[in-house]
């Protein structure tokens, strides 16, 4: 699993991937780290890399967005493939950010 972090302007983009499956998710929770001190900026997680999640990344995601949402930032998630789509679907996940494509 690989994570990249880059800022443009009021925009910050956490860039996955391989699997973010049961054994990945504690490193890439420390590397995702810095998107809990946002205040008030986007936060788009790009998954177009990102090949798997598993319940372990769903949490990462939604631990993230409710630490944004208070704060006044906005959570998206854009290049989710057609089977992460339904994994979001089927869990709801798809409903809880602002929005995930």
């Amino acid at each position: 699993m690989k994570t990249e972090i880059q800022q443009q302007g009021d925009t910050v983009t956490a860039i996955l991937e391989g699997r973010l499956d049961t054994a990945a998710a504690p490193e890439t929770e420390k590397e995702i780290q810095p998107l809990y001190e946002l205040t008030g900026q986007n936060i788009v997680f790009d998954c177009s890399k990102l090949e798997y999640i598993s319940s372990s990344g769903l949490r990462i995601f939604l631990g993230v967005l409710k630490n944004a949402k208070p704060k006044g930032s906005r959570v998206s998630i854009i290049g989710l493939n057609p089977d992460l789509k339904n994994i979001f679907a089927m869990t709801g996940f798809n409903h809880l950010f602002d929005a995930v494509e």
